[in-house]
């Protein structure tokens, strides 16, 4: 690949990485940005997963010790997140991307009121627990959402923040820290897979991983200092903006 193609992946990667560490959806934008440098379909899939592992550890790295996560939950979480993954990965070639982003674009439209009137969002923790339901729910869609994560990943993180606040009632920055956690392990998973099948170009990678742990760190900084007004104002708009992308394509 020519060098100024590997300085625009890069120079994209870096500052998707910056803002998406609060919105998600990188997916959304490195993967098309890939193809478009002539790089064949599932290799730029399989790649770009293997950048976010850095993406998702600059990201969480700022936000691990003030986030104070429900360490308890997310173990629960992990063990649904890997193996969500597991089967999603298995599913690349198999499943239609296509059909997935309409479902997640509608899904995104359906959380995004939820997400809007729900206290966990504030700075503090709302003074109820969430119910036995709502738990069982989170932990449901925790699993079905690392489905899609382990062989796409488009959008998986801007809903599992959602998912996270609406029904596990954490912050806002818990909620992004916890899935920076979700999505390193549905992207281990997921890249140890793709290698296996040769489609893991490591060293454009690496290169692209450095630039996202960069963006990453960056962002996750940005994101402590921003205040919580600003930062459900931020996400709530990355829901409803990249929810729309997903479903023009079908009207």
């Amino acid at each position: 690949m020519h060098a100024a193609k590997l300085l625009i992946l890069a120079f994209v990667f870096f500052v998707t990485s910056i803002v998406s560490v609060v919105t998600g959806s990188t997916s959304l934008i490195t993967v098309p940005v890939m193809i478009q440098c002539a790089i064949e379909p599932h290799v730029a899939v399989a790649t770009n997963m293997f950048a976010l592992i850095f993406l998702s550890l600059g990201g969480l790295a700022p936000l691990w010790k003030s986030a104070g996560l429900p360490r308890q939950r997310l173990r629960a979480a992990t063990v649904l997140t890997i193996t969500g993954s597991v089967i999603g990965a298995l599913l690349l070639n198999r499943v239609s991307v296509r059909s997935l982003q309409l479902i997640i674009g509608i899904a995104m439209l359906a959380v995004a009121p939820f997400t809007l009137i729900k206290r966990g969002l504030g700075p503090s923790k709302p003074e109820y627990a969430p119910s036995r339901a709502h738990v069982t729910f989170g932990y449901i869609f925790t699993f079905a959402l690392a489905v899609y994560g382990g062989f796409f990943s488009g959008g998986y993180v801007t809903l599992l923040t959602s998912i996270f606040t609406v029904f596990f009632h954490m912050t806002l920055v818990e909620s992004i820290a916890a899935t920076k956690l979700m999505n390193i392990c549905s992207s281990v998973v997921a890249t140890a897979i793709f290698a296996g099948r040769g489609i893991v170009d490591f060293r454009l990678g690496l290169l692209l991983g450095v630039a996202a742990f960069a963006g990453g760190l960056l962002g996750g900084t940005i994101a402590l200092k921003l205040s919580p007004v600003w930062l459900r104002r931020v996400f709530l708009a990355a829901v409803l903006a990249l929810a729309l992308r997903m479903l023009v394509p079908f009207f």
